[in-house]
């Protein structure tokens, strides 16, 4: 017992390590670098008359921020959707709830010339929850419920469906195809921190939900009479956990557009370290998700400068190889 915890505490001292050396690298880096003196000034004396510090104060720090608190939702919402649906392969990408909150963005702010997130973020929630209501009914076998295989497959359904109405949509209309383009490649850049600061007290709120719940998510991994002669009440804590999962996937992409696969490496990464106990699994979840995100977005910066590469793509090359390692082994197991 007390092996496993100095295990979990030096774990989430590492994890943090992580997620400051990443702040910090998200931060220095980019077209125009950044010494660690310059970052220091910058937040202790500012100068508006300098351009690192502006760089900084307008543009990077904005960034750092949405990508720290995105990656942190998506993975929540990943361990959340992996718990509920019992199912290593769910998240909020793969179930096509990013893409149903992404097409409702895209026809909201085209028909209505919406930009801010703040604005966009309601018809993310219908676009998410829509999404979510298709893919459960769609994943239904005859006499066996939810099947893990038959829901995954309803998601990429689902995705390609929305991800082609949105194209659409946008081909339709090309004087808005330029602005709405980063939601479909996902992007952490651009975010004027006036825009996405409204936001954060609904992750702020979420995350605080999905915590407050981790006793009865450890017990939803059991049988359901089980559960229910634990004194749980399963409709109740499922449509809860349903509700948070799309609070933040819709936020999230209201925030940074369709960025894909961090709600299905980061779960699969903290519990090979913490384990399956939601009351480490979540808040070590959040962290790792967050560096991942920070990470992704840092590189995209530096491989063809000063071009960028979407966040989006960066977190797809590498989350693709690992859910086809997943979908094999869940296949050999079905």
């Amino acid at each position: 017992m007390l092996t496993s915890l100095l295990a979990k505490a030096s774990g989430t001292l590492f994890c943090l390590a992580l997620l400051l050396a990443a702040t910090v690298s998200s931060l220095l880096f980019g077209n125009i670098p950044i010494s660690l003196d310059m970052l220091a000034s910058s937040l202790m004396d500012y100068d508006p008359g300098s351009l690192e510090h502006l760089v900084i104060r307008t543009e990077r720090f904005s960034r750092t921020l949405t990508a720290l608190v995105v990656g942190a939702g998506l993975a929540i919402a990943g361990v959340l959707m992996q718990t509920l649906t019992r199912n290593p392969l769910a998240s909020p990408s793969i179930l096509g709830i990013n893409a149903g909150a992404m097409f409702f963005v895209v026809v909201v702010a085209t028909l209505f010339s919406l930009n801010s997130p703040s604005e966009l973020v309601w018809a993310a929630f219908a676009g998410a929850t829509t999404a979510a209501i298709l893919v459960y009914f769609l994943g239904q076998e005859a006499g066996r419920g939810i099947s893990p295989v038959r829901t995954v497959l309803a998601g990429v359904a689902v995705t390609a469906l929305f991800v082609s109405f949105a194209q659409g949509l946008l081909i339709l209309n090309q004087d808005r195809f330029e602005s709405i383009l980063f939601w479909l490649a996902g992007s952490v850049s651009g975010r004027e921190l006036s825009a996405v600061l409204p936001l954060f007290p609904l992750f702020g709120l979420a995350f605080l939900v999905a915590l407050l719940l981790s006793r009865q998510l450890n017990l939803l991994g059991l049988d359901d009479e089980v559960i229910r002669g634990l004194g749980l009440r399963v409709g109740q804590v499922r449509l809860l956990i349903g509700v948070v999962v799309i609070v933040l996937a819709g936020t999230s992409v209201a925030m940074a557009g369709l960025v894909g696969f961090v709600g299905l490496i980061v779960p699969h990464m903290a519990r090979g370290v913490f384990g399956t106990d939601h009351r480490w699994l979540l808040p070590m979840a959040a962290i790792l998700g967050a560096t991942l995100l920070l990470v992704a977005d840092t590189v995209a910066r530096l491989i063809i400068p000063p071009q960028e590469i979407p966040v989006g793509v960066m977190t797809a090359l590498l989350g693709t190889p690992l859910f086809l390692h997943l979908a094999r082994q869940v296949r050999k197991l079905s």
